[in-house]
């Protein structure tokens, strides 16, 4: 009996582990980190193995530091990888143009907060070199935030998908609600219901991080969207 419950949990184990079409790689924040549920629940509707390496507290700033420092993924991580999922989704405009250099190795590093933009422009740029130098197609994913309050970012990141062709998952225009309207009961933003904090964006109380776990229903919405732009994106197997 325990050899036939050995050889079950290990023929488990490697379908679990190996059995998926596909491996995506998410960095960003808090809103991203693996005690949301969203990624996790999206990657299992799309049999994708979720390599979630997003950290609360961090920034763009810090995925840029790390793959200039090859610890974000390895050479043979790489090779896995079908796409790079970022939500780095802080308020600030992550498109401007005035300091971005046209050889991303021209960069002073370590790369610090003080410009947002220039750290997406050498993710993206450094991302889509190393898959050229393993001779693979570079397919990188953007978000919005999770609704649509922070609109420097938000306006910013379809500025910076449009220029690139980059896909994008957005989640403000398809979470259910918007900032433009209040809820009927409360007569306050939708966003305030789904949140377990609050941040002020304009003047306006809004919803800050959105509740967390696979059983909450704002991550359930988030992972059906993830979903239906990821079945767009990846490589047909």
């Amino acid at each position: 009996m325990k050899r036939i419950l050995s050889t079950f949990l290990i023929l488990l184990f490697l379908t679990n582990t190996y059995g998926q079409e596909y491996k995506l790689l998410l960095t960003g924040a808090s809103f991203a980190s693996d005690h949301n549920g969203w990624f996790e629940m999206g990657c299992q509707h799309l049999n994708a193995l979720p390599i979630n390496k997003a950290v609360g507290g961090h920034s763009i700033t810090n995925t840029a530091n790390q793959m200039h420092e090859g610890t974000l993924y390895s050479a043979e991580e790489l090779e896995e990888i079908d796409a790079l999922i970022i939500m780095h989704v802080h308020n600030r405009d992550v498109f401007e143009e005035s300091q971005i250099l046209e050889d991303y190795t021209a960069y002073p590093t370590p790369f610090t907060r003080d410009n947002y933009a220039i750290c997406y422009d050498y993710v993206i740029k450094k991302y889509i070199s190393d898959c050229y130098k393993a001779g693979k197609p570079a397919i990188i994913v953007l978000c919005t935030d999770w609704h649509d309050a922070r609109e420097t970012f938000n306006s910013s990141i379809r500025q910076l998908a449009a220029k690139w062709g980059l896909p994008l998952v957005e989640f403000d225009k398809n979470i259910g609600f918007s900032k433009n309207t209040v809820h009927p009961v409360t007569g306050e933003q939708f966003s305030l219901l789904y949140a377990k904090d609050t941040q002020t964006v304009n003047g306006v109380k809004h919803g800050w991080h959105p509740k967390r776990g696979q059983h909450e229903y704002i991550q359930q919405r988030m992972a059906a969207i993830f979903v239906e732009q990821m079945k767009k994106v990846l490589p047909i197997k």
